[in-house]
């Protein structure tokens, strides 16, 4: 049965009136009054009945970008056939002003797999790609984000106008915000995956058989990955760039807060690589454009097209994410990092690791949350590290042995008894947990007990105690005399991260463009049959 065909008026400036037209039997709804916006979003239409794809001229194009306005000429509108999939040949109405035009019968479980379709399409043809003109649609990318630096922050304005309205905090404002600087930094981050080498073709491990045959284990690209991410819109042109420089194609699912902030960068960045290059696939990267939370489960069942997911934000949405998705999911839930003190340790270097682990930036996923003293020394160690870290108006969690310690040495501490729940938790904020521990295997079965597997570090100059350390502590990343805050991709040599991983199949710890790839086996032969 063919689908009923509603068409939503738009204001159109040259006629200064909306433009009302009544078709097969069924008036057009009157939603849009003159200068007031379009109320409705994707949800709304969805819940509506009334969600679905444009057609454009004769050429019956179905485009999953429900909510644009496209101001044309003229408007060709035919019927859609849900059994078959398809738009009757048959033109029974024609309008020539800026109509918008919704398809009843499309699902959002439709809307996702063409887009799906669309970016498994464009990684094929994105595997054809050199390197060097992957690295010229780079920079063209990266020099029409400085050119079209006021277009996008005036779309981020619109972000940042609605976010103050909903009552966004100042830091969610702060992380949303796009100025000359942020934009300056996605083009420079552009321009250094650019010079980044080419992790496709790289040969891994590479031998021949005794019956001569050859084979050769070659990295290529993962094919369709999906990023899921809040807030920071900066995150659409990084996440882009590298799926893009490793080959693959990218459907990006920003928050809702940063919708327009997110579609602009991506518009900005497909123009200016097809300019560059006319076989650019313009479905390589695609923004998901409703912001209909039921996108991402359906986005993530479709186990055929999409490869890998990885989510970019909070515990809540990575766990929201890894427990609707039917494709795998990299991630990481939450960085609980520990710092041990040895009973071996130079304690001022103890005490700099310390500091910079918790205040440089407390906010950041390796940053850590937890310190463990060694008895033999925490009755000296505790009160220095204590005073210093009140001067920095560190809140401190404390257990009973360190609360005996702290509470007659250092009145002005900020100390509160800590519970079993400060153990686990992630604090991102000028907090940290102390407990006092009997060694080094004390300190191992903490982390191991109460960690996310992050990082964690040990300050010892007792060489086999931190190789003790290293090997036991069941985490992506293990520092001996070092701070945490060096897990990082661009601290690790790696040019740029899309994220950190803590799981153990696949990439694990800091990923760059490496970690992107997954590899094939190549076999040459010269006829060479199996006996």
């Amino acid at each position: 049965m063919k689908s009923q065909i509603t068409a939503y008026p738009v204001r159109t400036a040259s006629l200064g009136r909306s433009f009302e037209q009544s078709f097969d039997g069924q008036q057009i709804p009157e939603y849009m009054a003159d200068n007031e916006p379009w109320p409705l979003n994707d949800k709304q239409m969805r819940d509506k009945g009334h969600f679905g794809n444009f057609v454009l001229n004769t050429e019956f194009t179905k485009q999953p970008d429900c909510g644009a306005i496209y101001n044309i000429n003229h408007w060709s509108i035919a019927r859609y056939d849900a059994s078959t999939d398809d738009f009757c040949r048959e033109d029974f109405l024609t309008f020539k002003f800026s109509v918008l035009i919704y398809f009843g019968g499309v699902t959002l479980r439709d809307q996702m797999i063409g887009l799906a379709k669309q970016a498994k399409a464009a990684s094929r043809e994105l595997a054809k790609l050199t390197t060097a003109e992957k690295n010229a649609c780079l920079i063209a990318m990266a020099e029409a984000l400085e050119g079209n630096a006021e277009s996008i922050k005036t779309e981020n304005a619109k972000d940042m106008a609605a976010g103050a309205e909903s009552g966004l905090s100042p830091a969610m404002l702060d992380r949303l915000k796009l100025d000359d600087k942020r934009i300056a930094g996605m083009a420079k981050g552009l321009r250094e995956v650019a010079a980044l080498p080419d992790p496709v073709g790289r040969i891994l491990d590479d031998r021949t058989r005794p019956n001569g045959l050859k084979l050769q284990k070659v990295s290529t690209p993962i094919g369709v990955v999906v990023i899921i991410y809040e807030s920071r819109p900066n995150v659409t042109a990084d996440a882009a760039s590298l799926c893009f420089k490793s080959g693959n194609a990218t459907i990006l699912r920003g928050g809702k807060e940063a919708i327009h902030s997110n579609q602009a960068i991506a518009r900005v960045m497909l123009a200016s690589a097809k300019q560059r290059l006319p076989s650019f696939p313009e479905q390589a990267i695609q923004v998901v454009q409703t912001t209909d939370r039921d996108a991402i489960k359906e986005l993530l069942s479709l186990t055929e097209y999409v490869d890998l997911c990885m989510p970019r934000g909070g515990e809540g949405l990575i766990r929201a994410v890894a427990e609707c998705s039917k494709v795998p999911v990299i991630k990481h839930y939450k960085g609980v990092c520990h710092v041990y003190v040895d009973g071996e340790a130079d304690t001022k270097m103890a005490e700099e690791i310390i500091l910079n682990g918790k205040v440089q930036r407390p906010g950041v996923c390796n940053a850590i949350e937890t310190l463990l003293v060694d008895k033999a020394i925490a009755p000296t160690f505790l009160p220095a590290i204590a005073q210093r870290l009140t001067e920095k108006k560190v809140e401190l969690r404390v257990d009973e042995a360190s609360q005996k310690i702290l509470g007659a040495t250092i009145p002005n501490a900020i100390l509160k008894a800590a519970t079993e729940e400060d153990w686990f938790a992630e604090y991102l904020d000028l907090i940290l947990a102390v407990r006092v521990v009997n060694g080094v295997k004390e300190a191992i079965d903490h982390i191991n007990h109460y960690g996310s597997a992050h990082s964690d570090s040990i300050v010892t100059r007792n060489e086999k105690r931190a190789k003790q350390f290293l090997a036991e502590t069941d985490s992506a990343t293990v520092y001996w005399n070092a701070s945490t805050r060096f897990t990082d991709g661009g601290e690790f040599g790696m040019g740029a991260e899309i994220g950190i991983s803590t799981d153990k199949i696949g990439a694990r710890g800091p990923m760059g463009l490496e970690e992107l790839t997954t590899y094939k086996w190549i076999g040459i032969g010269n006829g060479q049959i199996r006996a």
